[in-house]
């Protein structure tokens, strides 16, 4: 994930950012030089395309967005690609070009690979190293907790007054604009039809496309949606606790696994409320110093041996827990110890995110929930499910998009809904009740897994599942693969 390379100086596209043009045209420049290494045998187009950075503004600059076009393996290509970017908001896309040869979907269409704009290989990059900075020094031990907002707070502000310093207009860079990007994008390649592959975030520019730009989308797959018109912040802690609890009772009508771990689910729980009383003291080596530091770990804290799994850590995690219930605390000391390492150059566009999170997301949410979940749950008292403090919104202090960026979009597409069972992050109870609103909608859940399935590398049957209905859109993808997915086999100490 952090094999960047660095760009050179490109004689076809220039990253002037003093361009004011209220006639200008989308282009699409290509360029010799790319952001990866393309595996060899692998043919593809690599390029810019241009476009203005506000279209709300008539005297808008323009940014640049890398985007590559991988070729059919096939010598008879459909004729409508695929069109994939990523989730986040603020992660790159581009890390994909290097894995080109593991994607299904080029045996049978050519795949285009979208950097949104603000992400690491665009220009401009929305960075925020005072954020990362501030996240360092906030996860230290000892460090005041109640200081913590004050830090990312002057984080934001002094990220933002960089940023606009560079002449970049923060109330550019939205999921409405990266969804226009990608229309135009279409337009002028002259594309007739193509089908959406999304990820998490990315979904909510799928629907942002087929309620604006509806013409030519000829299916949509969507892994782990994000509704437009849920309020993420206001449910997340308790959809964290509900796929907690699904797995533990999972593990409880399991013979093998109740039968080492009896009664994990209450007695986690447990454990948890009495950490949030009575925080749990653990005694790492610093590697800086060499020194022993301690750290104070509340219920809330420690349910990330949750949240910090994916997919194929599931198996361990009653174990894991068990372990912790046992004072058994090895993985928490590995977890603990990379709290010490200094941030590095950071992949995510903090600047991105914060302004599509405080323009879209945060001014819907109700304040009174927020903190009556933060309150809520005795064994993550003290958790809130914001992603961004009102405070940091307000620092950052971009335009509030309008209330139709937080309704539900109805549509004909065919679309492919795609969930893990134990995501967190984005539940199955959302893609069903989107589902009332696309009639021409397939859901597929996958037992025993967490976020983004068609990313599981070790097992590609949700890649394969939506590659699948990419043939062949009215229909469900009916696969053995899905079918062989059981419950997990939970590792026995």
């Amino acid at each position: 994930m952090k094999n960047i390379l660095v760009f050179p100086v490109f004689f076809v596209v220039s990253f002037c950012f003093c361009q004011t043009n209220t006639a200008f045209q989308p282009i699409f420049h290509v360029s010799d030089s790319t952001t990866h290494t393309i595996p060899e045998g692998q043919k593809y187009t690599f390029g810019y395309l241009e476009v203005l950075e506000n279209r709300n503004d008539p005297k808008s600059k323009t940014v640049h967005l890398p985007v590559y076009i991988f070729k059919s393996r096939s010598e008879d290509p459909k004729p409508d690609p695929v069109v994939y970017t990523v989730g986040g908001p603020g992660y790159t896309s581009m890390r994909a070009a290097q894995y080109m040869k593991y994607y299904q979907y080029l045996d049978d269409r050519d795949l285009i690979l979208f950097e949104q704009r603000g992400n690491q290989y665009a220009k401009p990059y929305l960075d925020c190293p005072e954020w990362s900075n501030a996240l360092y020094l906030s996860n230290l031990p000892n460090f005041d907790e109640e200081n913590t907002n004050g830090l990312l707070v002057d984080a934001a502000k002094n990220c933002r007054e960089r940023l606009v310093d560079k002449y970049i207009d923060l109330n550019g860079y939205n999921t409405r604009e990266s969804a226009a990007d990608i229309a135009e994008l279409i337009k002028v390649l002259d594309i007739k039809q193509y089908n959406l592959l999304t990820l998490s975030y990315s979904t909510k520019i799928a629907q942002v496309l087929m309620r604006d730009y509806p013409e030519g989308i000829r299916s949509v797959v969507m892994d782990s949606p994000l509704p437009l018109e849920i309020n993420y912040d206001e449910e997340s802690v308790g959809n964290l606790l509900m796929a907690l609890d699904k797995l533990l009772t999972d593990c409880a009508s399991d013979a093998d696994c109740n039968s080492n771990y009896p009664n994990l689910k209450q007695r986690f729980q447990e454990y948890l409320t009495e950490k949030t009383k009575n925080p749990l003291m653990v005694s790492v080596v610093n590697p800086e110093t060499g020194q022993e530091e301690s750290f104070n770990l509340k219920g809330k804290d420690l349910v990330s041996i949750f949240t910090l799994t994916g997919t194929n850590g599931v198996p361990n995690l009653p174990m894991e827990i068990d372990k912790l219930l046992n004072n058994d605390l090895t993985s928490v000391k590995k977890r603990l110890e990379s709290r010490f390492q200094k941030p590095s150059n950071s992949s995510v566009a903090i600047g991105m995110r914060l302004s599509v999170w405080c323009s879209e997301e945060h001014p819907f949410n109700d304040q009174k929930i927020i903190r009556t979940e933060t309150m809520k749950y005795p064994e993550v008292e003290g958790l809130s499910p914001a992603v961004y403090d009102t405070t940091v919104c307000e620092v950052w202090n971009v335009e509030k998009m309008p209330v139709s960026e937080n309704q539900a979009v109805k549509s004909d597409i065919p679309f492919l809904l795609i969930n893990g069972e134990y995501d967190n992050e984005t539940p199955i109870s959302w893609a069903s009740a989107m589902q009332n609103n696309l009639p021409n909608s397939h859901h597929l859940i996958f037992k025993g897994w967490k976020h983004g399935p068609i990313t599981n590398w070790s097992n590609t049957c949700a890649m394969q599942a939506a590659n699948t209905f990419f043939k062949d859109p009215k229909m469900k993808p009916d696969l053995e693969c899905i079918k062989s997915i059981k419950k997990p086999n939970f590792k026995i100490k």
